[in-house]
């Protein structure tokens, strides 16, 4: 395990006070302890293991299986044929009964991605959204998150966006997946990969240019120091415009790791990352009201108006600070079984405020704006042990897996409201502007309190502390060569302290009172998930898979307790899947998934009693997913796929005009999606790829009994220019949106939309020393 003195930290790369990390040296240490006894809880499993093996190795029938293979072993091409993001353990992914999609560094580096947005464009399934321009978002069959992002499958959950300098490859998963990865994960996860030190040595240098002041440059760095010892640094720096006005970002960050192998059976990684982002936060464009000044079938507007900036752009500044720690210790016995520790300290430092579009245009111009700042600190510390048994008994192959997961999560969230004109009272909270003249305030005072003056605050002060003790069961068995299955099982304490300050609101005398309010929940999770695998030849396999996983009330950002909803279970989420891989020949997999999706105990307005509050199965999502990543011949390279969502709400949720009405279709969940990326290479120097994207009309979120706000469906045509320009020098160029549509990418809500890019071009060159 690895940990380190916050003093450490800011005298070598941050400039944040002290005071803000948290972390009192008395905690950690405590902490420390605490975790240490994580690897201490396997010790006596580890003996009793290694004693039972030396006892059955005597016995004809038992066949001692393999040790450990890294997960962070690089992949070439676009196909992935293992992972251990959907099993803890390294598997290939046609023995994984769930749908997963590998985004390799190859696909990185062809389709110049540098976020995880752009990372899931070709991921059938899984749609990003806009994160109120602060944060990555994405919906995974019609269940949004912000918090389902992992690092080496550690949590990675505070929302801010993040950058692919530091990651081999992405893993999504699809579907809950609660007995891998515990609370949340609705509808999948985002797993990254990272680089890791080996002993090839590497020295490569990246730099683009590209339209609308796009600069970024970016070095990796790695080398052996001796048979045992191997260093690896990745940095970055980018300073970028955007094809929207008053928009731009700065971000840079450095990661070191060290990989120590003292044995062939044992290694031990050690990291740490220093990450900054700041950029405009950009909430896109409002919706237009339809005819006669209607608020249903709305529509984006002006969607192909880039010099607009909706609010302001000035006070809409964005800043994410992160320091993590990492360190892996594995190790392989000879008996068969293994062992994993890995623990991630992470600190996260946010800043936002933005001042935004909170209505439609409507006939004659007019739209409000409202404004508010939003700070987070966090701090995780996370650790997991992993015990593998690989072993063979009679005619039955098991992989065993027994895994315990401490967490503790410090979490200080506060937000203050805008108030326009110094007219600290309610009708100050939103000031009126005409698209017709000026979207922007300019002279106009804004200011952002806590204070309650004439009554009138929308004011936010939230602790909490999340401490989670998680203990999980395995075992892949293979049954005979052509049958296969999985089962797991996962229990979960989720201890919440919440503490926060609000104002009391409901129409009485003293609703802008600030009344405090403190919970303890302790929510006891279980997580099962059964897999049954059929091969009627090798390299087809014939699954189907029932999984769950559980979001707690404190939400995927662990700050939505309420005196309301304290009390109520965890929203559940269940999924059952069949489907079908195939590996067409060694370098080309095709994949498809049929499922089920269940949203349960959505908490709902009970309809017979306005001033209750009750449980609901109220959402289902079913769809089809069909994929391909691979390659077709030696020169021609494939990755994409279809997707199908029918997604709806199952009860009536609110009631009056603002009712969403059993029957709606899911936000931002479009019936259909297609995409495909294919590169071809005419000799070893040229190459060409050209990208389609396209999905049907979604809307922006579910509709209403009266309103609602489309956003019509889109092809998009990317392509790409590659040379090899001697064994050193690679230069490519990129272009997206070649036909230069105006559409609309993603939203927020019905007022904030992002319009796609116009078409724009990027140049990249690669140098290898």
């Amino acid at each position: 395990m690895l940990y380190s003195d916050p003093k450490i930290v800011k005298s070598g790369l941050s400039t944040a006070p002290l005071s803000s990390y948290k972390i009192s040296a008395v905690k950690l240490a405590v902490r420390s302890v605490l975790f240490g006894s994580s690897l201490a809880f396997f010790t006596p499993m580890l003996a009793i293991a290694e004693t039972q093996v030396e006892s059955e190795i005597t016995l004809p029938q038992v066949d001692v299986i393999a040790p450990v293979v890294s997960d962070t072993q690089p992949v070439k091409g676009y196909q992935a044929k293992r992972s251990t993001t959907a099993t803890k353990t390294d598997t290939e992914l046609r023995d994984v009964p769930q749908a997963i999609s590998v985004v390799t560094q190859d696909q990185i580096k062809d389709q110049s991605i540098q976020s995880v947005s752009e990372s899931v464009r070709y991921v059938p399934g899984v749609t990003a959204i806009q994160g109120e321009g602060n944060r990555d978002a994405i919906v995974f069959r019609g269940n949004a998150t912000t918090g389902d992002f992992f690092v080496d499958g550690t949590r990675d959950d505070v929302q801010t966006y993040r950058d692919l300098y530091n990651t081999d490859r992405i893993e999504v998963l699809k579907g809950p997946s609660g007995m891998i990865f515990g609370r949340g994960g609705a509808g999948g996860v985002i797993n990254r990969v990272s680089k890791e030190a080996g002993w090839d040595p590497i020295s490569q240098i990246t730099a683009s240019y590209g339209a609308y002041d796009h600069k970024r440059i970016s070095g990796d760095f790695g080398q052996a120091i001796n048979e045992e010892i191997a260093f690896r640094i990745n940095t970055v720096y980018e300073d970028s415009g955007s094809y929207r006005d008053g928009v731009d970002l700065e971000r840079y960050g450095v990661t070191p790791t060290v990989t120590i192998k003292p044995d062939e059976n044992t290694k031990i990684v050690l990291g740490m990352e220093y990450f900054k982002d700041k950029r405009v936060a950009d909430r896109g464009v409002p919706s237009a009201n339809g005819p006669g000044n209607s608020v249903n079938k709305r529509r984006p507007y002006d969607i192909g108006d880039h010099s607009s900036f909706y609010g302001s752009s000035d006070l809409s500044p964005t800043e994410t600070e992160t320091v993590a720690f990492n360190a892996m210790f594995e190790h392989a016995f000879d008996n068969g079984v293994g062992v994993k520790n890995r623990t991630r300290y992470a600190n996260y430092n946010k800043y936002y405020q933005n001042v935004f579009a909170d209505s439609a245009v409507a006939n004659n111009g007019n739209f409000t704006v409202r404004g508010y700042r939003d700070t987070t600190d966090r701090q995780n510390i996370i650790n997991q042990t992993d015990l593998t048994y690989t072993a063979k008994w009679g005619a039955v192959e098991h992989k065993l897996l027994a895994g315990l997961e401490l967490s503790t999560q410090d979490t200080d969230n506060d937000r203050l409201s805008a108030f326009f004109n110094n007219n600290f009272t309610t009708t100050g909270t939103q000031v009126t502007l005409n698209a017709n003249n000026a979207t922007e305030i300019s002279s106009t005072p804004v200011s952002f309190r806590a204070n309650l003056i004439n009554g009138n605050n929308a004011f936010r002060d939230n602790q909490s502390t999340v401490d989670v003790v998680g203990l999980y069961l395995q075992d892949q068995i293979v049954l005979s060569p052509q049958w296969q299955a999985i089962v797991g099982l996962r229990h979960d304490t989720i201890k919440t302290d919440f503490d926060g300050s609000r104002r009391r609101g409901g129409s009485s005398a003293n609703q802008n009172d600030l009344i405090s309010e403190s919970f303890n929940v302790t929510d006891n999770l279980l997580s099962p998930r059964a897999g049954l695998i059929f091969k009627p030849v090798e390299p087809l396999s014939l699954y189907a898979n029932y999984s769950l996983s559980y979001v707690p009330r404190a939400g995927d950002q662990l700050t939505s307790l309420t005196v309301t909803n304290q009390s109520f279970d965890p929203e559940k989420f269940i999924n059952y899947e069949i489907g079908a891989k195939w590996d067409v020949n060694p370098n080309l997999a095709f994949t498809a998934a049929v499922y089920k999706l269940e949203r349960q105990n959505v908490q709902i307005q009970d309809p017979s009693n306005s001033t209750l509050q009750i449980l609901v199965d109220g959402q289902e999502t079913k769809g089809v997913e069909l994929g391909v990543a691979g390659n077709i011949t030696d020169k021609w390279s494939i990755f994409g796929g279809y997707a199908y969502q029918d997604g709806e709400i199952t009860k009536q949720q609110g009631s009056g005009v603002n009712a969403i009405l059993k029957g709606a279709e899911l936000g931002q969940t479009p019936k259909h999606t297609f995409s495909l990326w294919n590169r071809y290479d005419f000799n070893e120097m040229w190459g060409a790829a050209i990208g389609l994207v396209s999905r049907s009309d979604m809307y922006a979120v579910s509709p209403t009994a009266t309103q609602s706000t489309t956003l019509a469906g889109y092809t998009r045509l990317d392509a790409a220019v590659f040379a090899k320009l001697n064994k050193n020098t690679r230069l490519q160029v990129n272009l997206e949106n070649l036909t230069n549509k105006e559409y609309a990418l993603y939203a927020h809500n019905n007022n904030n939309i992002t319009p796609g890019s116009p078409i724009t071009g990027r140049a990249t060159l690669i140098y290898d020393f």
